[in-house]
């Protein structure tokens, strides 16, 4: 039995958070082990869920829209660890101004108790041209 589906509903689940700026979901989605890191693009990684989630709080308190797009390009699977791997398109309006935002993103999860949770996200900046 194949459990790429839920290791894409898990993404899904991410990104829907994000989208909707809910940290209640996004705490859902995320492990809390101490090891969980977080890497926003162009910023230094967020070690251990307490600074995740005060990092995805500030993100969401300064931010009045998000819509995101997302281009899966890989995904795997080995035991209880899998990744995805992705192109984000961020649209975010932030003190009235629209940015658009492109970024490589790497997402990891570990299923825990026969659930997939988000261990290790990742995004790079891509420059257009």
């Amino acid at each position: 039995m194949s459990v790429l589906p839920d290791i894409l509903a898990a993404n899904r689940a991410f990104y829907r958070a994000f989208e909707k700026r809910d940290i209640e979901t996004m705490s859902a989605v995320w492990s809390k082990g101490s090891a969980s890191v977080c890497i926003h693009p162009g910023r230094s990684a967020l070690v251990g869920w307490e600074a995740i989630a005060d990092s995805w709080t500030q993100i969401f308190r300064g931010t009045q829209y998000l819509e995101i797009d997302t281009d899966i390009k890989a995904t795997e699977i080995s035991g209880d660890l899998a990744y995805v791997v992705l192109i984000e398109i961020v649209r975010q309006v932030s003190n009235r101004r629209q940015v658009v935002a492109k970024s490589m993103a790497t997402n990891i999860f570990e299923r825990m108790g026969g659930r997939w949770y988000l261990i290790h996200h990742h995004g790079s900046p891509l420059m257009e041209g």
